[in-house]
């Protein structure tokens, strides 16, 4: 072997030597006979070096892989005889081989065995046994390697093809047959072997026990004496996780119902009288986490067997499980209180089960109902937050804790479909009892009474939000928690949980401000001062910006009274911050976007006459246009790249802010009707001076061009006269992103305003073509994916627009080109639908070729149209489907294929039986198809239903295609 490049193979070696090591893998793989030096290497211990062992196995496992079919009977003995002689080697070597090449080793046995089992090598797990026996390393490795080959047939990870999950299934059936007992044998000694004196094997031993339990025959293991062993193991310190996973697997296995009643039953009563359901004795949690998911799993299996047994109407054995599984339910309160949350979220699964159990019954008996209320205060007391949890800071822990609330969330919402009226009778004693004395308790118990009223919204669910109306009692009652809540003082609580669970019921029960309005000015002035938009905390203050918003537009009818007031108070927050004062805003510019809106929703909602409501839109708008001249200026004249972006970017803010205020105009309230058309034709005249400077382009024209989007929605036609010289602005020296973001603009306005765009679109039609295909036909380097990824998306946008076009009835736009552009048009198109390997412009090609069909194929189209159809639409409509890259498993481009069958079908519309007499007598026998499928597909064409052809079409090119 080259020692050079086995040097690199050291993960300290510098990059060349790595590279060289690299190369020769690759190398070695491609040589005929380099593993037979690998497999001598291994087989006569020649290195001591164990990155190049690992190497070695590496080679190995290459070869059997994916080359073991061309090796002779000779060489692949060769291999076998290796492998034993390595193995043998482990039971003599001084000192055992690392962790990570005895893996590697098991990985090449299992490959082996799966490649030779059938076939080659019956014996291969009584080989392997009859040299290692029980010597500990050779027992390490001989359950290493079965660990290996559960990994490659059962491993649920692993996606197989079907060829290898049927040869998965051969392998498991002949395993049963041939030698599952003689394994489960040799496991019962390994483990009475080494169950006292070497705890490593042993727990090895029982993670293959339940590994394996899954696919054997259960009753090879769920007897007396192996039953009887692991639950020995349970009672010693260093097996006993390890045995509650095996038992788990064990009690997992699917059986008949009342069997495994009887199995559950036994192993708990073993269980029990050994001590182990005395949770409050064990300070062990990670044991007690695994025992939780064992009871978890026992739980569930009875729930199981209940419901089988129902099903198969067999009641009396029904009954004697729902026993079973009541008498597990103070154990699983235990461990579902427990203070460790790993140890409770175990159990969540069977309490969940028992639920559903318990919502099926007709009448639930006294002890049900205690339980039911016993989940309850559970889930109440689990649900609270603990002292170590980082709340400025939240890392991993708290990631955890709050996927484990969502576990209880779903118990909270199972117990109400249980009890709604117990989970509201206790909610509501807890929330009272907590908020009569909140300023002396504790923020986490204030935090969860809250949270748990905010719960109650999705634990009893009503249509629209309406929890103040319908059910008396429930209304009453959160009604009652919501005026206590919000009449409390607690949203004065100095913890920013307890603000942020305040502002988040607020606004979820917000129909409870229609029923008692008079609580409005209090809640809004909690949003307004320190307690909402100006806390100290910038995460509240965040999120109070968006939940402002929510509650204005909820309570809009309700707004009127404070509207002046609300936006005098909130004017500060609203101040565009320039970059060089340094001043840190109160909040960010995406928190200010919920103001800007929220003011805007105030404005045009309000009571107001149109002028007032113009003088309060002017009077918010001013002063970003304002800010918006001053900083343009100072961009203009700006040197340094960064303060160039920092004011780009605040233009862009200002942009975006006056965009924001306009989605509070509807179609009953439009901009007109409010008087405020000038303001914002204002702002446009303001803005679009931006698209003219020639620093940060794509940040001010992306800013510029949603406003222009949002304008054209609001202001209807007073915006047309902004948009030719808009577009020129845009279309100057602009790259492929510009023009992708530019064409849908144009697609908007064309599409709204369709004939009385027409004089402008002409105008501009070749200009805008000319700029994409000068951008398309920009050189790319081959291996730059970002740039063909552009150019693919830019050749969406053009088709996109072309297919606007044709599709609002301005055909006349491109007819108007002189024919030369025309021509070049039409062939952009044909090739788009043929050469490009891209489904979602395909398709779009084919839609706008079929319209042109449409418009100009019949016999009044223009001249040299029909000559067109046939020399180059029809052959694309065949030539892009017979492409290897139209792949017709794929959904987008069946999509594509289906256009491309109302495209033919369009062309035989127009042109009738030329069009069959065309393909007949030229264009299918040129394409050597045979004259009875030219018969089948011209009448599969001539069918009045376009389903029919669409299904044909698709048959027909999966049969052309080799």
């Amino acid at each position: 072997m080259d020692e050079q490049a086995l040097l690199g193979l050291n993960p300290n070696a510098d990059a060349d030597f790595r590279q060289r090591a690299l190369a020769y893998f690759e190398q070695l793989k491609i040589s005929q006979d380099a593993w037979q030096v690998c497999a001598e290497a291994l087989a006569q211990s020649i290195y001591s070096d164990d990155h190049i062992k690992f190497f070695c196995f590496q080679v190995l496992e290459h070869q059997i892989k994916f080359k073991y079919s061309e090796l002779t009977e000779v060489q692949q003995q060769l291999i076998r005889e290796t492998l034993i002689t390595w193995l043998q080697a482990q039971m003599l070597n001084p000192q055992p081989e690392k962790t990570f090449i005895r893996n590697k080793a098991a990985q090449v046995f299992a490959l082996l065995f799966v490649t030779e089992y059938l076939t080659k090598w019956p014996k291969f797990f009584f080989d392997i046994l009859s040299v290692v026996d029980l010597n500990p390393r050779g027992v390490d490795m001989y359950l290493r390697i079965l660990m290996a080959i559960d990994a490659e047939l059962v491993d649920r990870d692993v996606v197989h093809t079907s060829e290898e999950a049927r040869r998965n299934t051969l392998l498991k059936d002949t395993m049963r047959e041939q030698c599952i007992p003689s394994l489960v044998e040799s496991w019962y000694q390994i483990l009475q072997n080494y169950q006292y004196n070497n705890s490593e094997l042993t727990c090895q031993c029982l993670e293959v026990v339940g590994a394996y339990v899954s696919w054997i025959d259960l009753n090879l293991i769920a007897n007396e004496r192996f039953i009887n062993m692991l639950l020995g193991h349970m009672s010693v310190e260093v097996l006993r996780e390890e045995a509650c996973d095996c038992l788990f697997e064990i009690v997992n296995k699917g059986m008949d119902p009342i069997d495994k009643t009887k199995l559950v039953e036994s192993l708990c009563q073993v269980l029990q009288s050994a001590g182990l359901f005395s949770i409050d004795q064990e300070d062990d949690v990670d044991f007690l986490a695994r025992f939780s998911k064992l009871v978890n799993g026992m739980g569930q299996a009875l729930i199981a067997s209940w419901t089988k047994l129902i099903k198969n109407g067999d009641m009396k054995s029904a009954q004697d499980t729902l026993q079973a599984i009541e008498a597990k339910v103070a154990l699983m309160l235990q461990l579902l209180i427990h203070e460790d949350d790993d140890i409770s979220s175990n159990i969540i699964g069977f309490c969940y089960d028992y639920l559903h159990i318990l919502k099926q019954l007709s009448a639930l008996s006294d002890q049900q109902k205690a339980n039911v209320e016993a989940i309850m205060l559970a889930v109440m007391k689990k649900l609270t937050y603990d002292e170590e949890y980082n709340f400025e800071n939240e890392g991993e822990d708290e990631a955890m804790f709050v996927e484990y609330r969502k576990q209880l969330k779903l118990l909270l919402d199972r117990l109400a479909q249980v009890s709604p009226e117990l989970l509201l009778a206790s909610v509501r004693r807890v929330f009272n009892t907590t908020l009569q004395n909140w300023q002396t308790t504790r923020f986490m118990e204030v935090e969860v009474a809250i949270r748990l009223l905010y719960m109650l919204a999705e634990a009893l669910p009503v249509s629209h939000g309406a929890h103040f109306s319908g059910d008396v009692t429930k209304a009453t009652a959160l009604q009652d928690m919501m005026r206590t809540l919000v009449t409390s003082g607690v949203s004065a609580y100095q913890h920013t949980s307890v603000t942020l669970e305040f502002f988040e019921t607020v606004v979820r029960y917000e129909k409870f401000f229609a029923v008692e309005p008079q609580h409005i000015p209090a809640v809004l002035m909690a949003f307004l001062d320190h307690r909402g938009l100006r806390h100290t905390s910038p995460k509240v203050r965040s999120r109070t910006a968006y939940l402002f918003s929510r509650f204005v537009k909820s309570l809009n009818k309700q707004m009127n009274p404070f509207i002046e007031d609300v936006l005098n108070r909130i004017q500060d927050l609203m101040e565009l911050s320039p970059p060089e004062n340094g001043y840190q805003a109160l909040l960010s510019s995406d928190d200010q976007l919920f103001i800007y809106e929220t003011a805007g929703v105030l404005i045009v909602n309000s009571e107001y006459s149109a002028e007032r409501k113009q003088v309060l839109m002017r009077n918010l708008l001013t002063p970003l246009m304002e800010k918006f001249k001053v900083l343009l200026e100072k961009l203009m004249m700006a040197q340094d790249e960064d303060r160039q972006m920092a004011l780009a970017d605040c233009l862009n803010h200002a942009v975006g802010f006056a965009s924001r205020t306009s989605k509070a105009f509807s179609n009953k309230q439009t901009v007109k009707q409010c008087g405020c058309s000038e303001v914002y034709l204002d702002c446009l005249q303001t803005f679009l001076p931006a698209l003219s400077c020639p620093l940060q382009k794509e940040v001010l024209r992306s800013g510029v061009r949603t406003f222009l989007h949002r304008m054209i929605i609001c202001l209807e036609e007073e915006v047309l006269p902004f948009i030719p010289s808009a577009s020129e602005h845009m279309l100057k020296d602009c790259e492929a992103k510009d023009l992708q973001e530019f064409i849908p603009l144009i697609n908007q306005i064309t599409a709204k305003f369709k004939t009385q765009v027409s004089p402008f679109l002409q105008q501009m039609f070749m200009p805008l073509l000319h700029a994409i295909f000068e951008v398309l036909l920009l050189p790319a380097e081959e291996n730059d994916q970002s740039a063909a990824l552009e150019k693919q998306m830019l050749r969406r946008s053009y088709f996109a627009f072309l297919q606007t076009v044709t599709g609002s009835g301005m055909s006349e736009v491109i007819a108007n080109q002189g024919a030369e552009n025309v021509e070049r048009v039409m062939f952009t198109v044909i090739q788009g639908a043929v050469d490009y390997p891209d489904p979602i412009a395909q398709k779009t090609c084919f839609i706008i070729l079929s319209k042109l069909v449409e418009l100009w194929g019949g016999k009044d189209g223009p001249v040299g149209f029909a000559d067109f159809v046939y020399k180059h639409i029809v052959p694309a409509c065949f030539l892009a489907p017979l492409k290897q890259t139209f792949d017709l498993a794929d959904a987008q481009t069946v999509l594509a294929l289906s256009e491309c069958a109302v495209t033919l079908k369009t062309i035989h519309l127009k042109r009738g039986p030329e069009c069959i007499q065309y393909l007949q007598q030229e264009y299918l026998p040129s394409l050597q198809v045979a004259p009875e499928i030219i018969q089948e597909f011209c009448q599969a064409l001539q069918q009045p239903d376009a389903k029919v052809f669409k299904n044909y079409l698709k048959v027909f090119f999966q049969r052309a295609k080799p």
